[in-house]
């Protein structure tokens, strides 16, 4: 295999041997969708929502959650902590160099949000029917595009923290507005149009529409683009010319 491969299988093995981290990223965001699927009024149309089941709109929400997890509270503190102690300045002495670490935590990351997004839509589908994306290759899209936005932001916080906790409460006092805007508390149709037009120039919020828009048979709008690029760039860039290796 190479150097890639054989790091993303050490980072996943030892991925798997943290049960909290495993817990919130893996099972947290399918086990939330369970639990609002519990409530009946989620399950039945409404006319706030324009006719729509609220489990509806949840579920491209709980897909964004499950990416800004990932993001904020997984690569970002992973590699901020590696820094800390020394194992990326370590691994410019070797063959491996740091960027191929790098791109392990995105590769592992993006698999583990992928089996979590298509256990959750297979929930919504088999518990809930819950209709599965009618333009398939529009969510795929909206998908790949949240992710590089959501990741791009945690390299960022990776880039500015001293240290993998300071990467961790960092992530956690951006992942709950991120959320709120992303319309988890309160749906993007019922937002008042101030705060819909925040959510729209949000990662999350951006995202959240594409899938929507996605799921009922549409592209995702250039505006919802245009925001998740450029996110995706200023972050990006930002946390390129900030990323400390030691």
């Amino acid at each position: 295999m190479s150097a890639l491969a054989r790091l993303t299988v050490a980072e996943t093995k030892l991925f798997f041997r943290e049960p909290m981290l495993v817990f919130f990223v893996l099972a947290f965001p399918p086990l939330l969708l369970v639990v609002l699927g519990a409530f009946p009024a989620l399950r039945e149309p409404s006319a706030d929502l324009g006719g729509a089941r609220a489990i509806t709109l949840y579920l491209p929400i709980i897909v964004a959650m499950g990416l800004a997890m990932f993001a904020l509270n997984s690569v970002s503190q992973l590699l901020a902590t590696y820094r800390e102690k020394g194992v990326l300045r370590r691994l410019r002495t070797t063959p491996v160099k740091p960027h191929v670490m790098l791109g392990a935590q995105l590769l592992m990351s993006t698999i583990m949000s992928v089996a979590t997004m298509l256990v959750v839509l297979a929930i919504g589908r088999v518990l809930y029917d819950v209709g599965l994306p009618r333009q398939f290759f529009a969510y795929l899209l909206a998908y790949l595009l949240t992710a590089l936005a959501m990741f791009a932001i945690g390299l960022l916080v990776a880039s500015v923290a001293p240290t993998g906790k300071s990467a961790g409460a960092i992530g956690t006092l951006l992942f709950f507005p991120i959320l709120f805007f992303a319309g988890l508390w309160v749906p993007r149709a019922q937002m008042t149009d101030v705060l819909r037009t925040i959510s729209d120039f949000t990662p999350l919020g951006a995202g959240v529409q594409s899938l929507q828009d996605a799921a009922a048979g549409h592209w995702p709008q250039p505006l919802q683009v245009a925001v998740l690029l450029g996110w995706t760039i200023v972050a990006g860039g930002l946390a390129a010319r900030y990323f400390r290796w030691e």
